[in-house]
């Protein structure tokens, strides 16, 4: 029935690289045709062309989307890579202005798992009380989880006891099962649609940027375009982190390396 994957899979392959940025390999042919499908029999269309020519009309901005968000990895969990929330605790909380708010970018906050984590962190360790985290991501299906702050109990797993007992909720009667960040903080974050590779929304300049787990779907040109928006959305001096399975060797010298993973501005 849906045999004409193959054929259109270099438009598919197009379309994304186009849209989000993300380079899909040929090995992604299943993966395609696996999260697609149930777009195909929700329309009851019987070819993948007849699917790609209904989402390129003018008036399928909404289905666009939803296929960016099938398209898309959204693997995240709480305290993920907890380095990096240690240099933030023991190098970086210590240092900050009092005077000044206190920002951070989660740039592709897929659910808001990392976003929260942060904002249990800055809460914590944090004298400044003057602070805002705002997180992005091209899924508008994650961001919409992520501001409901809603998370089954068993992601609570990695998050230290003492800052799950102060900043989550444990849910009752139909909600049992389920935790809910504490409004105390998930006030303080805000959650917006961005995609990175087009023109971002107006959302200042940073302290810090965790920028995770991006990169590693981003072909070298898209990679370097990326991280010259990044650069000017750093106030000086400040910090920004990615995945320890991604370096920036031999894509900007406008970041200098502090420890793997963390980078800080080169203001030249």
């Amino acid at each position: 029935m849906f045999h004409s994957l193959i054929k259109n899979f270099l438009w598919i392959k197009d379309y994304l690289y186009k849209n989000s940025g993300i380079a899909l390999n040929d090995s992604k042919k299943a993966l395609v045709s696996g999260r697609l499908e149930k777009r195909l029999r929700h329309y009851q269309l019987t070819s993948y062309y007849d699917y790609f020519q209904l989402i390129s009309k003018p008036d399928a901005a909404s289905e666009r989307l939803m296929a960016i968000d099938l398209l898309t990895t959204n693997e995240t969990y709480f305290f993920r890579e907890p380095q990096h929330f240690d240099f933030l605790i023991q190098q970086i909380l210590p240092k900050i202005s009092s005077s000044q708010t206190f920002r951070v970018w989660s740039a592709a906050s897929s659910s808001g798992e990392e976003a929260y984590t942060l904002a249990m962190v800055i809460a914590e360790y944090s004298k400044n009380y003057q602070w805002e985290i705002i997180g992005t991501d091209i899924s508008t299906a994650m961001l919409e989880k992520a501001r409901r702050g809603l998370y089954p109990i068993a992601a609570a797993e990695k998050i230290p006891r003492l800052l799950l007992k102060k900043y989550c909720l444990k849910g009752k009667e139909e909600y049992q099962d389920f935790l809910l960040i504490d409004p105390v903080i998930r006030n303080r974050v805000t959650f917006s649609y961005a995609n990175l590779i087009q023109t971002l929304p107006e959302i200042g300049v940073f302290d810090i940027i965790f920028l995770r787990n991006v990169m590693i779907y981003f072909d070298l040109p898209t990679k370097q375009l990326l991280l010259k928006r990044i650069y000017h959305c750093l106030k000086p001096g400040g910090y920004l982190f990615i995945s320890h399975s991604e370096s920036l060797h031999g894509l900007s010298s406008e970041f200098q390396p502090v420890i793997p993973s963390v980078y800080r501005k080169n203001d030249l």
